[in-house]
C-alpha cells in the first residue's frame, strides 16, 4: 500500500465500491454463486489492506512535508492566488478610501492606535520586551486567522473571500496611515522579515477555504457529499501544510522583527525567507531527474 501514487489509492477505493456493487448483484442469482465466493474472498482481502489501521510514523510527516504538501499547493495554486488577488484589491480599496477620506483610518484602526502613528511612534516596540509572550500570542493569532479562513469555506467560499479582502483592507489602511506619518520605513520593515512566511501562510489558507466552497457550489459529476470530501481532503492538507509556516513566522515577529536592527538586514531576511519558500513549493516533492 505504501508504494502506491494517490491517484492509484483513489482507483483502488473506486474498484473496492464497484466490486462490492457486483457482489451485491451476484449473490441474487443462485447461477453466479462461485463468482460471488470469488468475489467476497476478493473484497475480504482488500478489506484488510484499505481499512487496516497504520500507525503514525515520523517519516510520514516528514513525507508529507517534503512531498505531499508541496505536490498539493503545485496542483490547487490557482486558489491561492485567487486568495492573494482579493486580498490586494481589499488592500487597493483600503488605501484608497483612506487616502481620500483620512477619517476611515480612525474608524477602522481606532482611536488609540491612529494616536500613536500621529506621534510618529511604531506601536510594535513594546514587543521587544516580552518576546516570548508575544511570539505565543502572535503565532496563536496567526492560527486562528489561518483556520478560520479554511473553516469560512463551508459559506461556499463567501465568508473565506470576505477574510481575504477585510485583511487586505487593513493592511491598506495601516499601510497609508504609517505613509502619511512617515513610517513607512518602519511599518516595511517590520512587517517584512515575518511577513514573507506569513502572508503566503494565509493566502494559502484562504485557497483551501475557497477550495472547500468549490466542493459545495461545483462538485461535478460526483455526488456533492463526495465532491466535498474530496475537495475538503485537499483543504485540509493545504491548511496542515501551512502550520510549520506560521510557526517559523510567529517566532520571527516576536524576536526579530521588533528588534533595533537596520532595516535593510530586516528586508534582507524577509527576501531570504521569501525566496527558500518559493524553492520548497515549486521544487520539494519533484522527482529526481535520474528518476
Amino acid at each position: 500500500m505504501s508504494r502506491l501514487s494517490h491517484d492509484e489509492l483513489r482507483e483502488l477505493g473506486l474498484l473496492y465500491r464497484q466490486t462490492a456493487a457486483d457482489l451485491s448483484a451476484a449473490r441474487e442469482h443462485r447461477a453466479d454463486a462461485r463468482l460471488a465466493r470469488h468475489l467476497n474472498h476478493l473484497l475480504g482481502r482488500a478489506h484488510n489492506l484499505i481499512y487496516s489501521g497504520q500507525p503514525n510514523r515520523p517519516r510520514g510527516i516528514v513525507s508529507f512535508y517534503t512531498r505531499t504538501f508541496p505536490q498539493t499547493f503545485r496542483a490547487t495554486w490557482q486558489y491561492s492566488l485567487a486568495a492573494t488577488v482579493l486580498f490586494l484589491i481589499g488592500a487597493i480599496v483600503g488605501s484608497g478610501v483612506s487616502l481620500a477620506d483620512p477619517g476611515f483610518q480612525r474608524f477602522m484602526l481606532g482611536g488609540p492606535m491612529m494616536d500613536t502613528i500621529e506621534r510618529r511612534e511604531m506601536w510594535t516596540h513594546g514587543i521587544v520586551t516580552i518576546k516570548p509572550l508575544a511570539s505565543s500570542a502572535i503565532l496563536t493569532n496567526n492560527l486562528s486567522v489561518a483556520f478560520a479562513a479554511f473553516a469560512m469555506g463551508v459559506t461556499a467560499g463567501l465568508g473565506t473571500a470576505w477574510m481575504m479582502v477585510l485583511n487586505g483592507l487593513l493592511i491598506g489602511v495601516v499601510g497609508t496611515a504609517c505613509f502619511r506619518a512617515g513610517l513607512s520605513l518602519s511599518l516595511w520593515s517590520f512587517v517584512a522579515p515575518h511577513g514573507s512566511l506569513e502572508l503566503p501562510a494565509i493566502f494559502i489558507a484562504g485557497g483551501a477555504g475557497l477550495i472547500l466552497g468549490r466542493g459545495l457550489l461545483d462538485p461535478g459529476m460526483l455526488p456533492r457529499r463526495e465532491a466535498l470530501a474530496e475537495s475538503g481532503g485537499l483543504a485540509i492538507r493545504l491548511l496542515l501544510g501551512v502550520i510549520p509556516m506560521l510557526i517559523i513566522a510567529g517566532a520571527i515577529e516576536g524576536f526579530i522583527s521588533p528588534v533595533a536592527v537596520p532595516p535593510a538586514t530586516k528586508f534582507v531576511i524577509g527576501a531570504a525567507m521569501l525566496v527558500l519558500l518559493v524553492l520548497y513549493l515549486t521544487r520539494a516533492g519533484r522527482p529526481s531527474p535520474s528518476s
